[in-house]
């Protein structure tokens, strides 16, 4: 089957192969296996088979240690039956053999139940498949599309021409579309348009994944950065409680000295109490300080990086658009230049 699809699909494409010679060939492949693992559907009517097989299965090694069990019954009690009795027992194993035999091909052979369903499942996802990949071929004027999975030995296979993500895109896409509205739709078009010359273009591709990885460092690094500053917030809070607690303290104690007999040296007492006192609340506003100081530089440093990380993403936006619209005049260049007929003729000729 899959030989029959690559060989319609090269019939279809050969006439405008003669085209392709003053351009250059432009050949393309996809991954049939990779798609169908990726199509929802698929996957789930497939899952429903396997477990079909599987049943089939068991009933197949119910039927064969049925006859395994005869079998050593015979084996064992030969010497006590007669000859007549031996032959029957002897044809009904080879009854439940043949039967045997007969549910193993009903179900797995090549004209099975099994290979059936398979190709009834398949067969619309292939057909969706060679409609989208013609599209395709269409739009980006591939010469040749061929199925990596089939028969066909591809000896290298460059990753910049595999457009087996573009087809399970449109296949997705084709699922989803009485689902969604007219506005999403034209959403999802134009994210896989983007999709589409980011796989198309490598250099581009390995660049966006350049700065999605510097991206994904810069966030770390802010979130550690945040994190620690959260670390010292808390560090100083905590400080600053113990020191407010041990002045508390000294102040009751304080409080309980003066309803006390006064006692020689109190008086010096009452003021090493104060001096400790003041102290105390001035390391705290010290603490305090310190702590709203280092938490406007960590918000101020966290603040930049997000404008630099703006900044940056700007940029990127603008030299994608510039590849785009580069694109879009390469492309219309040479869909001028391919069909000379549609363009304007100079003034003067008729």
């Amino acid at each position: 089957m899959k030989k029959h699809f690559l060989i319609l699909f090269l019939l279809a494409t050969i006439p405008g192969a003669l085209n392709a010679q003053s351009r250059g060939v432009r050949i393309g492949y996809i991954d049939m296996e990779y798609i169908l693992e990726k199509v929802p559907n698929y996957a789930e009517a497939n899952n429903q088979l396997e477990l079909k097989a599987q049943k089939w299965k068991q009933d197949a090694e119910v039927k064969r240690n049925e006859i395994n069990k005869l079998k050593e019954n015979l084996k064992t009690e030969r010497v006590l039956l007669t000859k007549e009795l031996i032959e029957e027992r002897e044809e009904e194993i080879s009854f439940l053999e043949t039967d045997l035999l007969d549910f193993q091909q009903k179900r797995f052979g090549s004209t099975g139940d099994l290979m059936t369903q398979k190709a009834v499942l398949v067969k619309p996802i292939q057909d969706q498949v060679f409609t989208i990949v013609q599209d395709i071929a269409t739009a980006k004027k591939y010469d040749f599309i061929f199925d990596k999975s089939s028969d066909l030995t591809m000896l290298f296979s460059a990753q910049q021409h595999n457009i087996s993500d573009q087809v399970v895109r449109q296949l997705v896409r084709a699922e989803k579309r009485e689902q969604l509205s007219s506005k999403q739709l034209k959403e999802e078009a134009e994210q896989e348009r983007k999709q589409d010359l980011i796989d198309s273009n490598p250099e581009l591709s390995e660049r966006q994944k350049l700065n999605e990885e510097k991206k994904t460092a810069r966030e770390k690094l802010i979130e550690e950065r945040k994190l620690a500053a959260d670390a010292k917030k808390q560090e100083y809070a905590e400080r600053r409680a113990k020191l407010l607690e041990e002045r508390e303290a000294k102040r009751n104690a304080a409080k309980d000295g003066k309803t006390a007999e006064p006692k020689e040296g109190a008086k010096g007492e009452d003021i090493k109490t104060s001096t400790e006192e003041k102290t105390s609340n001035a390391a705290a506003n010290i603490e305090e300080k310190k702590a709203a100081a280092e938490q406007a530089r960590e918000n101020a440093a966290i603040e930049r990086q997000k404008k630099l990380d703006e900044r940056k993403a700007a940029l990127e936006e603008k030299r994608k658009r510039i590849l785009e619209e580069r694109e879009a005049a390469k492309k219309e260049k040479e869909e001028k230049k391919n069909n000379p007929a549609t363009t304007t003729p100079p003034a003067g000729e008729n």
